[in-house]
């Protein structure tokens, strides 16, 4: 999974029997190093945790267009057996629009199937976009795909068994940022004929920068105009009434700083709004999205959480699309 920094980072006269060793290294060279890269591909947490997440009951369906351009196209995870999973029935499901983290210079949305097979697979219908990075783009390109993968959950969900009225947007690190602004920032849902109070059941932001200048990184810079930006901030639109918010970090989280989310829930519930943070003790940056791990994410606390969230969390604030 990716993760990224946050601002708060020869010749001469050999003879012919001499010659022999040197061919047959070279020779031995490019097998060799093709076989230690499949090991280590064959050895990575993300290949390991997608090949079991296969094994779990949910049906997907690919690489489809939201906008145009390769790099925006979603991916579309549903269960497969309601017997199997907390819903009786898989119509009507909540879903949840999942963005991923990569300092806004890298991913894709493959790396996450474990995660979303793992929360298809407990009853939700999960949709994962990839969306425009640096340097293709800078702010706030990157937010404006976002929305309009958004747009295509609410017109699309019922079509594979997710419920519209119960859309929840959720992201890691940098996606964690795309969902807070989308959710905060009324204006990127607005630019795409939706309300997040009307729209948005709720934000679940995981290892998230909310609250992050000024930037030290020089990419992040370019990226965002400057290193004090506050309008690139999610905690700078955290007033007034705004949807439900679940903020989980990690104690070891040493790429963003946790006091990202509890800053942010703390402004948030300032203003008369629902926000929860919750810091896990034994979890970085990377490591608490591993306790989404296929078979074994019922001992950690991040998946019942998310299960507890969306179940309190019901219905739009005015009822739906």
């Amino acid at each position: 999974m990716a993760t990224g920094t946050h601002g708060g980072e020869k010749l001469g006269g050999v003879k012919p029997a001499r010659e022999k060793p040197a061919r047959s290294w070279k020779r031995w060279l490019f097998p060799v190093g093709a076989v230690g890269l499949i090991v280590a591909a064959i050895l990575s947490p993300a290949f390991l945790l997608n090949t079991a997440a296969r094994l779990q009951p949910y049906d997907v369906a690919k690489d489809i267009a939201y906008a145009d351009g390769s790099r925006r196209r979603l991916d579309v995870y549903r269960p497969s057996n309601a017997r199997q999973v907390p819903i009786q029935a898989p119509i009507q499901a909540p879903v949840i629009v999942f963005f991923y983290g990569g300092s806004w210079q890298t991913g894709s949305k493959e790396t996450y199937l474990f995660l979303a097979a793992t929360l298809a697979a407990r009853g939700f219908v999960v949709i994962v976009p990839d969306y425009r990075v640096y340097p293709e783009v800078k702010f706030p390109d990157f937010l404006g795909d976002g929305a309009k993968a958004v747009r295509w959950a609410k017109d699309n969900a019922a079509a594979y068994g997710g419920d519209p009225s119960r859309v929840f947007i959720m992201g890691h690190s940098a996606g964690a940022y795309i969902a807070a602004m989308l959710t905060i920032d009324e204006q990127w849902l607005h630019g795409v004929g939706l309300d997040p109070l009307r729209d948005v059941v709720g934000l679940i932001g995981v290892s998230g920068p909310y609250d992050f200048l000024p930037l030290k990184d020089e990419v992040l810079k370019t990226i965002f105009g400057g290193d004090r930006q506050p309008q690139t901030q999610p905690i700078t639109f955290a007033v007034g009434r705004k949807p439900p918010a679940l903020l989980i970090t990690g104690a070891g989280d040493d790429v963003v700083n946790p006091g990202n989310s509890t800053r942010l829930a703390d402004k948030l519930r300032s203003q008369g709004n629902t926000a929860t943070d919750t810091v896990y003790a034994r979890f970085g940056h990377t490591s608490i999205l591993l306790s989404l791990a296929p078979f074994l994410a019922e001992r950690f606390a991040l998946v019942r959480d998310i299960d507890a969230f969306t179940a309190r969390t019901r219905t739009a604030n005015a009822g739906g699309s």
